[in-house]
């Protein structure tokens, strides 16, 4: 499942076209120039959910949702650090009252947030792990809550990600896609990555068929 939203306005590079004046051989083309921007450092605040459905066990033995979540934690913060050393970070926890990337642990309790229409100062990253759907939760209905709020508070492209799953390298991997800086990001619904290792395969398949082979044997 991925969010339906819609690019946000930021300050990225517009792309102008000159003229190069004196060269003849350009035939009055044009030469592409980006104008440089300044890409600010980030203050990213993890909002962990400790609730006790964060201590459900995933598919790998004796590791719990949150286990995991730690180690991911981990993994983005050093990676993050590695592309720029002038990030921050911080965290909350969310238990039975909030104590902010939000990884939400809940399948049957819908979030509720207030925050004025108009004010978007920053922006919102989820990571939703949740159970399978049954009578006695709504993961859809949950996931839909979070879409909301995201785009109703982030200023530039947020990312969701869910997982049913209860697979560690399902949550490392989503949180590797969020290392992309928010002014940078496009948006989620035209983000295809990482690739699928069946439709990799396919598509390398499908090259291979439509080149033609030339020997150089004489």
């Amino acid at each position: 499942m991925s969010s339906s939203s819609l690019p946000k306005e930021g300050n990225r590079g517009q792309m102008n076209m000159e003229g190069i004046e004196g060269d003849a051989t350009v035939g009055g083309a044009g030469r592409y120039i980006l104008n440089p921007t300044r890409i600010n450092s980030e203050d990213i605040i993890f909002c962990v959910d400790v609730d006790a459905e964060s201590l459900v066990e995933m598919k790998t033995a004796g590791v719990t949702r949150l286990d995991s979540i730690k180690q991911a934690i981990l993994l983005f913060v050093n990676s993050k650090l590695s592309i720029n050393p002038d990030h921050r970070f911080a965290f909350a926890t969310l238990s039975k009252t909030a104590s902010w990337i939000l990884i939400y642990c809940r399948s049957s309790i819908r979030p509720h947030h207030q925050w004025p229409v108009n004010q978007k100062l920053f922006t919102l990253d989820v990571m939703y792990l949740h159970d399978k759907p049954g009578p006695d939760n709504c993961p859809q209905a949950v996931y839909d809550a979070l879409v909301d709020a995201l785009e109703h508070v982030s200023e530039y492209e947020g990312y969701i990600h869910e997982s049913g799953h209860g697979l560690p390298r399902t949550l490392f991997r989503f949180m590797s896609m969020l290392l992309s800086h928010p002014q940078q990001r496009c948006p989620q619904d035209d983000c295809d990555i990482p690739k699928p290792l069946m439709k990799k395969s396919a598509e390398s398949a499908n090259g291979e068929d439509n080149n033609v082979h030339v020997s150089t044997s004489r």
